[in-house]
């Protein structure tokens, strides 16, 4: 049935992603639409980014085991060009502020999302250990350091690379 409706086993794990991720690219257009400060749509990003990210941490999970399984035939390229397309739309927010004089003229726009998803998986993946470094109980302790404190944390790291 797989290769009837997908073609293959791969073709079905491109439609799942795309299906769970692409509608991300819609909240990044209406926020930079959105008639705020460029400093406020970088607070925004990175929050929805987080919040995205955390709940649908499984899929990303799966998406990162992939990427880095070399036996995959599929590099997932539709993937691939929904990450450009959200890129593109982050480096306008940040191209904004530069024009209006408040983000830095050689900002690396492409370190963002890294910094963002790959400080966010190694809390995520060593949960236990993070669990015990910061005393916290429970898994919604650890949701609620996720989605406020650790979200406040890297937003004032990636200002810190944008802000002059």
């Amino acid at each position: 049935m797989i290769s009837y409706y997908f073609g293959s086993k791969e073709k079905l794990l491109d439609a799942v992603i795309i299906n769970r991720i692409s509608g991300f690219r819609m909240i990044l257009e209406n926020l930079q639409l959105e008639t705020i400060s460029p400093i406020e749509k970088i607070k925004k990003f990175v929050s929805l980014y987080i919040n995205r990210f955390y709940m649908n941490k499984d899929i990303y999970q799966i998406i990162q085991f992939e990427i880095i399984n070399q036996k995959r035939t599929s590099d997932f390229p539709s993937f691939n060009e929904i990450k450009q397309k959200n890129l593109e739309l982050l480096e306008k927010i940040i191209s904004e502020g530069q024009n209006s004089g408040v983000f830095k003229s050689n900002c690396n726009t492409y370190l963002i999302p890294a910094i963002v998803v790959g400080t966010f998986s190694q809390i995520y993946n060593n949960k236990k250990f993070y669990f015990e470094m910061m005393n916290l109980n429970n898994d919604q302790e650890f949701e609620n350091y996720i989605l406020n404190d650790f979200t406040e944390e890297i937003t004032n790291v990636i200002l810190g690379m944008l802000i002059k």
